[in-house]
């Protein structure tokens, strides 16, 4: 998505039978480019081949020399046993690729050894046909594990699929199925002129970069942790720009019924044991996936997935890996979810910052409330109110909106009017604690500072704070959102976002 020009925009206002035209200046989106670096090869999980790869859904743009990269493979290599753990939508319309996934897990009692993802088309609302070809994108990723020669990821017995499938991209438009199967084949041997997969960062870049629609950069990050005294590694990849705002659950809590896209990959080479897995992943989803938002919309394809496959285990203790798990060693298990849990709001971040157009970053922060569901209920819907973000673009510190959105809620505990404080806090070039801007205490107006006002909203970054004074209750729960602006950019991009 490039900027958008500073060129004057023109308005038609009409009244009665008069029109009359309004020029004004639109704020260009801000660069994106630091947010995209080189990462070391070392901070890279070990055990995984991975590429992207063109595979015909994604035409070429004018003037682009090279076919644009629409389809990620990722093959976990390691000797032990692989885990695997997912969070889908809750959108009733919920895409092929998000129910063949839940059903592979589930036949699998967690265990997965490879993911195909593409990009350009969503294969959501497809039929019987979407459901045929996501099997197919299956079939083919277990075609790719047995060209390569990789074990089981149970390591006791085989496993008919382990294979999860994303998709991204327009609804209501079938894949070119034939084409992903072939391209997905081309990585079968490694002899080929077209073979890609690598474990080198460039081979990672790419991988991210095909997951990629409206994207402005591709979305990566690696760290490395510690457990018990070994250093392991963990990266991740997520895509997402516009219809952002997830609600998603692992696969052993969908409802038996049926209930632009967030897509995002997290690979580590820590053991860990699949409900373990599975149990932190929901965690750090909701405290971070699900704790954004762009535009309010849930998509039907939102789909978090995370593979842990042992191979970081010391040489030593090779032949005898135990799996991390909460039953068994809660600490560690802790240690793993919290690692797990900050790596994902990091990811979930880069989203909202890559949002359609959008000119802020903005931390919603909601504190001193009695449950953690009622502060995250408040974040949420002030994160997702058009007024807010419209406010936002136009830096005006209108609270009064900040309010009607916190008392709109639908909350287990009542809120206390008379309680409740709002302020505005800059962000901070330093490590020095930087000073709010109070705008309503305990329920009454703080006299406004409009100049100091205009300068923390006219930064790029900025938080909200709402404290509910413990709503009635003495709470000391909290809770933190991250959302951004309402742009003209938003509009024109969603307005032709198919052709």
């Amino acid at each position: 998505m490039a900027s958008i020009s500073k060129g004057p925009i023109r308005l038609f206002q009409r009244f009665s039978s008069t029109t009359t035209t309004t020029t004004f200046t639109a704020k260009a989106t801000p660069s994106k480019d630091h947010l995209h670096s080189p990462i070391p090869k070392e901070f890279f999980p070990k055990g995984y081949l991975l590429t992207g790869i063109h595979a015909g859904i994604k035409k070429p743009r004018p003037g682009q020399s090279n076919p644009p990269v629409d389809l990620a493979l990722v093959l976990s290599t390691s000797p032990h046993p692989t885990a695997a753990a997912a969070c889908f939508t809750l959108n009733a319309f919920r895409a092929a690729p998000v129910l063949v996934s839940r059903d592979v897990l589930d036949n699998s009692n967690g265990r997965a050894r490879a993911v195909v993802v593409n990009s350009g088309c969503a294969n959501a609302v497809t039929g019987k046909k979407g459901i045929e070809d996501a099997w197919s994108m299956v079939r083919a990723g277990d075609a790719l594990l047995r060209a390569h020669g990789l074990p089981s990821s149970d390591g006791e017995q085989p496993i008919t699929n382990e294979t999860l499938v994303m998709s991204t991209g327009v609804i209501g438009v079938n894949l070119p199925i034939a084409a992903v199967v072939s391209a997905i084949h081309t990585q079968s041997d490694p002899s080929s002129p077209t073979y890609a997969l690598a474990s080198t960062p460039t081979a990672w870049d790419a991988t991210a970069r095909a997951f990629m629609t409206t994207d402005t950069f591709p979305k990566l990050r690696a760290r490395t942790f510690q457990i018990n005294g070994s250093t392991y590694r963990m990266a991740g990849m997520d895509k997402g720009a516009g219809m952002i705002h997830p609600r998603m659950v692992g696969s052993d809590s969908l409802p038996t019924s049926l209930h632009a896209t967030l897509l995002g990959l997290i690979l580590t080479d820590a053991p860990v044991s699949p409900r373990s897995l599975q149990s932190a992943l929901s965690h750090a989803v909701d405290r971070s996936f699900n704790s954004i938002s762009v535009d309010g919309d849930m998509s039907t394809n939102d789909t978090i997935i995370a593979l842990a496959n042992g191979a970081g285990v010391p040489n030593e203790r090779s032949n005898r890996v135990e799996e991390i798990d909460e039953g068994t060693d809660r600490d560690a298990y802790r240690i793993f979810r919290d690692e797990l849990t900050t790596f994902a709001i990091d990811l979930a971040k880069l989203v909202v910052r890559d949002g359609e157009g959008a000119t802020k970053f903005v931390e919603v922060s909601v504190e001193n409330a009695a449950s953690y569901p009622d502060a995250h209920c408040i974040a949420s819907t002030i994160s997702t109110s058009a007024l807010v973000k419209t406010a936002l673009y136009g830096e005006d510190a209108n609270w009064g909106r900040i309010l009607s959105s916190t008392g709109s809620a639908t909350l287990r505990t009542p809120l206390d009017p008379s309680s409740v404080s709002v302020s505005f806090v800059p962000s901070s070039p330093t490590d020095s604690a930087p000073t709010p801007l109070p705008v309503l205490i305990n329920g009454e107006p703080a006299g406004v500072d409009e100049a100091r006002a205009s300068q923390i909203l006219g930064q790029d970054e900025f938080r909200i704070v709402v404290d509910l004074g413990g709503q009635g209750v003495g709470g000391k729960e909290g809770a933190k959102y991250w959302t951004c602006d309402f742009s003209y950019e938003y509009v024109r991009i969603n307005g032709d976002y198919r052709s």
